[in-house]
């Protein structure tokens, strides 16, 4: 492996824990306005984050292949 292909990987891996991190930051906001409590809001932020990096990892193995 190549100092480039390192450095694309890095940055998808970068852009793929933003994506993540947006829709936790959304789902939280969300689950405020809704009127949920902190704990019960981050935990669906929780929830949220992990299900979007798992998609976007699993996006990304599947592309690799």
């Amino acid at each position: 492996m190549n100092n480039g292909s390192t450095a694309f990987l890095l940055l998808v891996l970068a852009v793929a824990v933003l994506f993540a991190t947006v829709a936790a930051v959304i789902a939280f906001g969300l689950a405020r306005w809704e009127g949920a409590a902190i704990p019960a809001a981050l935990s669906r932020s929780g929830v949220a984050f992990a299900a979007a990096l798992t998609l976007c990892l699993a996006i990304l193995a599947s592309l690799g292949r």
